[in-house]
């Protein structure tokens, strides 16, 4: 395993659609271990593929966030959202690839995702709560969306100055 360097906004890789994968071989194994461990070093609860800079259809996740809880490390390929509640819910989100930002999101509050696990076997995992956001959140990533798209345009534009600036400076 290997810690990998997280894409920052505004790398253009971040807005880049996520190619699904079609074999699940040591490889894939190999990107998602380097992805659970750049997680939790960073730290946060899930991380996609293209924030690493591979643009391939894998996330991981652990909303297993009380210190005292057991990691529960989750290894989607290829996800896809099956169906998302009508009700929706306001969470506060960040993102590994738009440092030291929270914003409230609305997003459905439960989702049934279906994907495939780390052996390739189809797996069908139905969140609500902080899980159901991660998911979404994640798969956003995948389709090239930020969580700074479901917010106002105007704190948006704020946002993606801020970093277009610090990019600039770098």
């Amino acid at each position: 395993m290997a810690k990998r360097d997280i894409l920052i906004l505004p790398d253009p890789v971040l807005r880049k659609v996520a190619a699904p994968i079609a074999d699940i071989d040591d490889r894939i194994r190999a990107l998602a271990a380097d992805m659970l461990e750049t997680m939790y070093e960073a730290p946060g609860i899930g991380l996609a593929a293209p924030q690493v800079g591979v643009l391939e259809r894998l996330i991981v996740c652990d909303v297993a966030t009380d210190e005292d809880a057991e990691p529960a490390p989750m290894v989607l390929v290829n996800p896809v959202i099956e169906a998302a509640s009508e009700e929706t819910k306001v969470y506060e989100e960040g993102c590994l690839s738009i440092p030291e930002f929270l914003e409230e999101v609305t997003r459905p509050a439960a989702v049934r995702v279906a994907y495939l696990d780390r052996d390739g076997t189809p797996q069908v995992v139905e969140a609500d709560g902080l899980l159901a956001v991660c998911l979404q959140h994640e798969i956003d990533h995948l389709n090239g969306v930020l969580f700074i798209d479901h917010i106002s345009r105007l704190k948006r534009e704020r946002i993606t100055k801020k970093f277009a600036k610090q990019a600039r400076l770098a």
